[in-house]
């Protein structure tokens, strides 16, 4: 399964590579805005999105969506990863139809839980 990782930083998008490779994914793609990560998932097929909230100037939170409003990519697993508690950002993101929700900092066992929940939700 190709997975796309969305972050700003690229310290935080290499821990994210480094945690799914141990997880035993190997097709990881990256982008460090939301505009470069949407461009991705309209020319290739992605199993799973994890991106970051906040970055700008399109944030995490605008990337997800404007994946669930696009017919082609609404049924993409998206996980949100944020580093702030914000209930109002969790409820914003459930909402916006966000399939887990992960604050930083996280291990590879809670990743690989988040990821179970979110391809489980997407199960047909």
């Amino acid at each position: 399964m190709k997975v796309l990782v969305v972050d700003d930083y690229a310290t935080m998008r290499r821990i994210i590579k480094t945690q799914l490779t141990q997880l035993g994914y190997t097709d990881i793609d990256e982008a460090a805005t939301g505009e470069d990560a949407l461009a991705k998932l309209r020319e290739a097929h992605y199993g799973l999105v994890i991106s970051d909230w906040n970055m700008e100037p399109m944030t995490g939170y605008d990337l997800l969506r404007k994946v669930r409003g696009d017919d082609k990519l609404k049924e993409t697993p998206f996980i949100m990863v944020t580093a702030e508690a914000k209930a109002d950002h969790a409820i914003a993101a459930k909402e916006a139809g966000v399939d887990s929700y992960l604050l930083k900092p996280f291990n590879a066992t809670v990743l690989e839980t988040k990821i179970d929940a979110a391809m489980a939700g997407k199960a047909h």
